[in-house]
C-alpha cells in the first residue's frame, strides 16, 4: 500500500505543480488500515453507517464491497451513491491534502449508508502525516501568485486533535 500511496501522490503532486517526492518526509510516514462492517438494517432511512464528514486525512484509499453500495458523495448538495467497480480503488482527498494545495484540491464530503438486506464490508487506508508535521499550503504554490495562504500553519497532532473535538467544524478554525 505504500508503493500505491507514494504513486497516488506523486501524481497529485504533478497535477499541483509541487516537486513529485513533496510528500516524502513525514508528510505520508503514518498510515492506519481499518475495516468496516456494516450489518443489514431492515429500514436503512431511519440510520447511516457513517455521517458525512471528510477524512482528516491526506488522501482516504477505499476497498469497497464487490457488491454493495454503501459509499455516497455530497455534489451540488446531491448525495450520489458510488458504485462498487471489482478490483479497483476510491480516492478521497482529505482536509489536509485541501490544507496543502490551498483549497485547488477540496476534501471530499462523503458518508456510508446502510442496506436493508445485505451486510457490506470495506477496507480503508488512511495516509496520515506523522503527528510533528508541519501542516500548511505548500510553499511552492504560493510562491509567483496573488492567492494567499487560505488556511493557518498546524501540527499534525494539533490538527487532529481538533478534528476529533470539533469534526466538521475544524475547517472554519483553520481558516
Amino acid at each position: 500500500m505504500n508503493r500505491l500511496t507514494l504513486e497516488i501522490l506523486e501524481i497529485l503532486c504533478e497535477g499541483l505543480g509541487l516537486e513529485p517526492r513533496y510528500f516524502c518526509g513525514g508528510l505520508c510516514e503514518n498510515p492506519s488500515l481499518a475495516a468496516h462492517h456494516y450489518p443489514p438494517c431492515p429500514q436503512p432511512t431511519l440510520t447511516l453507517g457513517l455521517a458525512k464528514h471528510k477524512d482528516p486525512t491526506i488522501i482516504t484509499i477505499l476497498l469497497q464491497d464487490k457488491e454493495v453500495e454503501g459509499l455516497q458523495v455530497l455534489k451540488d448538495g446531491t448525495w450520489i451513491a458510488v458504485a462498487p467497480i471489482p478490483n479497483a480503488f476510491v480516492v478521497n482527498i482529505g482536509l489536509l491534502l485541501q490544507i496543502i494545495s490551498n483549497g485547488r484540491l477540496v476534501g471530499v464530503e462523503h458518508r456510508a449508508v446502510t442496506n436493508s438486506s445485505i451486510a457490506r464490508t470495506s477496507v480503508v487506508y488512511f495516509v496520515y502525516p506523522s503527528f510533528e508535521s508541519n501542516i500548511e499550503p505548500a510553499q511552492a504554490l504560493l510562491k509567483g501568485s496573488n492567492t494567499p495562504p487560505l488556511y493557518k500553519s498546524i501540527t499534525c497532532r494539533e490538527f487532529r486533535a481538533k478534528f476529533f473535538q470539533k469534526g466538521p467544524k475544524v475547517e472554519e478554525d483553520l481558516q
